[in-house]
C-alpha cells in the first residue's frame, strides 16, 4: 500500500513537472516588464511578425490551430519548416475572431515565406506598450470575461489609458491541467504612462 501511495506521487509530480516544462521548450514573444504589481505587468514588446487566421467563433474549433500548424510545418512557398513559438494569440469578437502565431525572433519580415494557404497572412504587429494579466485556467469565455474585467479594473488605479482591444495569449498545450496553466490578456495603451 505504501508503496502504490509513494509511485502515485511520483508519477503525480512528474506530470506536473512536465505539464510545467512544455512551455519552456519553446521561444516566447519578447518583452521588456516596465513595471509589475502582483499578476499585472506593464511591459514593452519589440515589432511581432505573427502568423495569423480566422477563426469562425472565438469559442468555436474551427481548424485555425491546425492552418497555423501547417504553416510552421513547411506549408508554404518555400515548405520551409520554422519552429514553435508561445503563445498563441487570440483576439476579436465572435464575428471577426483571429488566431496567431509569432514567428521567431530571428527571422526577419522579409524572410518570411508566403502562405500556401490563402487563408494565413503574415502581418507586423507594431511595437508597443502593453498591460497585461496572468491567468490560469480553461480557455473560455467566462475566464477571459473575468481576467479582461480585473485587468482594465487594474489599468484604472493606474490611470492607463487603453488604444486597442483585447488580445489572449496561450502558452500551454491542451492536455495541460487548468491550474498549471499560463494565460493572459494583454490591452495596447498609451506608451507615455
Amino acid at each position: 500500500m505504501w508503496l502504490f501511495l509513494v509511485i502515485m506521487v511520483l508519477l503525480a509530480g512528474a506530470f506536473l513537472v512536465g505539464c510545467q516544462t512544455t512551455r519552456s521548450h519553446y521561444e516566447s514573444a519578447p518583452y521588456q516588464v516596465v513595471r509589475a504589481s502582483g499578476q499585472f505587468e506593464l511591459r514593452d514588446y519589440p515589432q511581432l511578425t505573427l502568423v495569423e487566421t480566422p477563426m469562425a467563433a472565438v469559442n468555436g474549433d474551427n481548424n485555425s490551430f491546425m492552418r497555423l500548424f501547417r504553416f510552421i510545418g513547411g506549408g508554404n512557398a518555400a515548405k520551409q519548416k520554422i519552429a514553435m513559438t508561445t503563445p498563441v494569440f487570440m483576439a476579436g469578437s465572435s464575428s471577426n475572431a483571429t488566431m496567431a502565431f509569432v514567428l521567431p525572433a530571428k527571422m526577419g519580415p522579409g524572410e518570411v515565406p508566403r502562405p500556401a494557404d490563402a487563408a494565413v497572412q503574415v502581418r507586423e504587429v507594431p511595437a508597443g506598450r502593453f498591460a497585461v494579466l496572468r491567468f490560469h485556467g480553461g480557455r473560455n469565455a467566462r475566464n477571459e470575461a473575468a481576467s479582461l474585467r480585473q485587468l482594465r479594473a487594474w489599468m484604472q488605479t493606474e490611470t492607463l489609458a487603453e488604444t486597442g482591444g483585447p488580445v489572449f495569449g496561450y502558452f500551454d498545450p491542451p492536455w495541460t491541467l487548468p491550474f498549471l496553466r499560463r494565460n493572459e490578456v494583454m490591452l495596447r495603451v498609451d506608451p507615455a504612462k
